[in-house]
């Protein structure tokens, strides 16, 4: 295995969003560990903003030295509150959810005109998409059929009182933050993504991907988040 690249951030903690698990950081796991980073996946309840941002502070707290911190779809806005930890030294969001302080995702998405529609919480309160062909063409309709109905039965429901949850204090206020825009996803326009993206201030890439960017091309975000560690180790 490689050493981290000099000066790099050397820690990476991935966090998940809603409708998938850690494991769906998988393949992007096997190539930060083979660039020489030490990674870690969170394991998000996905019960409340809270519950997710204190299950990610549990991992921050395991990491010995500097965090680069990442947050795909939902997780972005629990990385921006467990973002304010001291040792974490960037931000890197895809295709995400990025409140600003004292405002939760379902705010930010009706201050951008873009209220959530089409998934209703069960007598639970939880909002499943477990349906493959409806997994298939919000989250993942850049990969195959086959690997979509696989994704969809490990899928995670997240309750709908997550949304509601609200960031005490934004973390991309302090820090650096990286943004990817996923420009055919189906789960969050990206009129709204770069809304977002300029809100915060974030360096930006572009690709042609579906919400799930992480699954369908791992290289292009192992090398997005391989530039964020070296730009914040500086």
């Amino acid at each position: 295995m490689a050493a981290a690249p000099l000066h790099s951030v050397r820690n990476i903690v991935l966090v998940h969003g809603a409708f998938a698990d850690g494991s769906s950081w998988s393949p992007v796991i096997e190539r930060l560990t083979a660039m020489g980073y030490h990674v870690t996946a969170v394991q998000n309840p996905m019960t409340s903003l809270s519950d997710d941002v204190l299950a990610t502070e549990r991992v921050l707290r395991r990491q010995h030295g500097d965090v680069l911190l990442v947050g795909h779809s939902w997780a972005g806005a629990v990385i921006t509150q467990a973002g304010n930890a001291s040792h974490v030294k960037g931000l890197v969001y895809l295709s995400a959810l990025v409140p600003d302080s004292g405002e939760s995702a379902a705010d930010l998405l009706e201050r951008l005109r873009a209220p959530m529609t089409g998934l209703a919480p069960d007598a639970d309160g939880l909002v499943w998409l477990d349906d493959p062909a409806q997994f298939h063409h919000v989250m993942a309709a850049d990969l195959s059929a086959k690997k979509a109905r696989l994704l969809t039965a490990v899928q995670q429901p997240i309750a709908a009182a997550c949304f509601a949850g609200k960031i005490e204090h934004a973390a991309w206020h302090d820090k650096p933050s990286w943004y990817l825009l996923t420009t055919d996803d189906h789960a969050l326009a990206l009129p709204v993504q770069q809304a977002i993206a300029h809100q915060i201030g974030a360096t930006t890439v572009s690709i042609r991907s579906s919400h799930l960017s992480l699954v369908s091309h791992p290289d292009v975000v192992a090398r997005l988040i391989d530039r964020a560690a070296r730009e914040s180790g500086r």
